[in-house]
């Protein structure tokens, strides 16, 4: 009689189609993760950036595209790009570099023309309106 240990061939190709199976499943959903993510970072950097822009306009009675002037720091990887400044209204645009530029936020307050990103355009003022 002999004393066999170990694991035969076809159990070890059993446990690695099983582990590839749930990496299948598993993978796309922390890809979706990442990508809901990196939305809540623009998102909240364009209201971050909404307050900053307030807090100028009580001192100065004018918005600002400068963002040393706002004292605005964005997120790791967030490009946001303030435009259409106005007297009374302005508008930005918010873009992940880990992200395609046709997937972002965009934001405009008071008189100012709402920007475009992809497909979403704001169509309030201090609306948030993202791609995905």
């Amino acid at each position: 009689m002999r004393d066999n240990k170990g694991f035969t061939l076809i159990e070890l190709l059993i446990v690695v189609v099983i582990i590839g199976i749930l990496a299948a499943i598993a993978i796309p959903k922390f890809s979706a993760t990442r990508e809901k993510a990196y939305f809540a970072a623009m998102k909240s950097d364009l209201k971050n950036l909404a307050s900053q822009q307030e807090i100028y306009y009580s001192d100065t009675y004018a918005y600002s595209d400068v963002e040393a002037d706002l004292a605005f720091t964005n997120s790791d990887g967030v490009i946001v790009t303030i435009q259409n400044v106005t007297a009374s209204g302005w508008a930005a645009t918010a873009y992940h570099m880990a992200l395609g530029t046709d997937q972002g936020c965009a934001y405009f307050y008071g008189t100012a023309a709402a920007p475009t990103v992809g497909t979403a355009t704001p169509t309030q003022p201090g609306e948030v309106a993202c791609t995905s």
